[in-house]
């Protein structure tokens, strides 16, 4: 698999790509979670321009479609994953966990985090497996809260939502975790 920053020929097949993969929310009761727009074409040409866009690829044949996309913004000092997606006839073989991965190490900060659907099995759980940590809401970064209280305006709290957080370097390694705070 290579994972490298999308081509600008590339970002219109991370739209049909994230809308394939939001088709999953459907069967879970969240059909407003999948007829959600992806990402505009000017939103990924700003990510794609800024080196903040991944994507996944088999090889680096030209024209070969992406298999999996991560976006991802600095939010107080950390690595903020802003969306992560993998066509679900690619779902399992490890291309988000390697999207994320390749993120952290990307961005050089402290830590990731992200916020999530708390009960689907593919959101926190997932994440959980791959070393991120729930955090207290008394314990989330101004730009957090603000994250938060965005996804609430658009009606995202109509299911449990939740901030989690990874140090940087803590995936993979022994349970010890440095405690690092972004700023």
């Amino acid at each position: 698999m290579l994972i490298r920053v999308p081509d600008p020929a590339d970002l219109p097949a991370l739209r049909a790509l994230e809308r394939a993969a939001g088709e999953g929310f459907r069967a879970l009761g969240m059909a407003p979670v999948a007829d959600d727009e992806p990402p505009s074409p000017a939103l990924l040409t700003e990510y794609q321009q800024a080196g903040r866009a991944l994507a996944a690829y088999d090889t680096d044949r030209p024209g070969e479609p992406p298999r999996g996309y991560l976006l991802w913004d600095r939010v107080d000092g950390c690595a903020h994953i802003e969306q992560v997606s993998v066509h679900p006839e690619r779902a399992r073989r490890g291309i988000g966990r390697t999207l994320i991965d390749r993120a952290e190490r990307a961005s050089g900060l402290p830590a990731l985090t992200l916020t999530t659907f708390a009960d689907v099995p593919w959101n926190a759980p997932y994440y959980a497996r791959l070393g991120f940590r729930r955090l207290a809401a008394d314990t989330l970064t101004p730009g957090l809260r603000a994250i938060r209280a965005h996804e609430a305006e658009l009606g995202l709290d109509r299911w449990p939502r939740v901030c989690m957080r990874r140090e940087a370097g803590a995936h993979g390694r022994s349970r010890s975790v440095r405690h690092i705070m972004c700023r």
